[in-house]
């Protein structure tokens, strides 16, 4: 089996065991970066493709004539034509739960650091403002407990219980859980619009499909508290940017911490960059990213493929 690894650079950066990947597919081609003009013609001539995140149409597959597997470095599965794979007998598959720590430890970071206020408060310290200060202590910025307050998780799988779970062990929050959006109504869970209106803080685990896309806009946030924090380390195009700068600029929101945009990498540029936006962390899709993470992801993307190729179906959607 000829095999070609279409975008590593976006799992490694040189720190990672290629060992059991080359194990499972010994005649491995790796390219660091592909662009979209090159897909076609690195993809022609292979067996298996691996890759994160480039696009994989109906045209590219119905093209790769010897194309038998697609093994997808990520859980989500939107760049790949799912029925275009089907009709032309080439099986795909994910992975899944490889990142919960490293994203649960992030969620834990941003929201401490959003509460206790970490970066205004830097600043004052460091910008002359307590030195000038005549107490000993400086009380610019609201700074509350977590304890008590209610977490609500939108999306409960690996990641959303991880972080419910840490959030709860360790700062003794209580957690609310969002029905499904576009799913049914589950028993303990309380629908979205219910859940705007309660959580202090409200933590984003879900897939991007037709029904989430743009789950938090305007009105998502006109209900939510003033004095909440929204945190995504999901898909970009779940929240409404232009909304949410709109809203923490005018004071509606408490914080966000931001880990996806609607278009990584955001070349189009994004409303929050704007430098006036307060209480607000926004990091390059780095959640997932603790090297264990990735080399989790390298070791179950190995597994699925060896057992793909043997006829079975670890991790396999398709």
């Amino acid at each position: 089996m000829r095999a070609v690894f279409l975008d590593y650079a976006t799992v490694s950066r040189g720190d990672l065991d290629l060992s059991r990947l080359r194990a499972a597919l010994p005649d491995l081609t790796l390219h660091e970066v592909t662009t979209a003009n090159q897909i076609s013609e690195r993809i022609d001539g292979f067996d298996v493709v691996l890759t994160n995140k480039l696009p994989l149409t109906r045209e590219r597959i119905a093209a790769a004539t010897r194309l038998r597997a697609i093994g997808l470095i990520a859980t989500g599965t939107n760049n790949v034509d799912l029925d275009a794979a089907r009709d032309h007998e080439v099986r795909v598959c994910n992975i899944r739960d490889y990142c919960s720590p490293s994203v649960a430890q992030h969620v834990l970071g941003v929201l401490l650091a959003l509460t206790h206020r970490f970066s205004d408060y830097a600043k004052l310290a460091t910008g002359g403002e307590w030195s000038r200060s005549p107490q000993f202590s400086m009380l610019n910025y609201p700074i509350r407990e977590l304890h008590g307050r209610v977490l609500g998780v939108v999306g409960w799988g690996a990641l959303g219980q991880a972080v419910g779970g840490i959030c709860e062990r360790a700062l003794g929050m209580r957690v609310r859980i969002a029905n499904r959006p576009g799913g049914e109504r589950r028993e303990g869970r309380i629908d979205l619009d219910t859940l705007l209106g309660e959580a202090d803080v409200l933590t984003l685990h879900c897939p991007l499909t037709p029904a989430t896309e743009g789950l938090i806009g305007a009105a998502q946030l006109a209900r939510m508290k003033r004095d909440a924090i929204l945190i995504n380390t999901a898909r970009g195009g779940l929240v409404d940017t232009q909304a949410l700068a709109d809203a923490l600029r005018a004071g509606h929101l408490g914080g966000a911490a931001i880990d996806v945009l609607p278009e990584e990498p955001p070349v189009s540029g994004s409303p929050l960059f704007a430098p006036d936006l307060p209480n607000l962390i926004l990091t390059p899709h780095t959640a997932w990213a603790a090297r264990e993470s990735r080399q989790r992801a390298l070791d179950e993307l190995a597994a699925n493929i060896a057992d793909l190729l043997q006829g079975g179906s670890r991790g396999r959607v398709v």
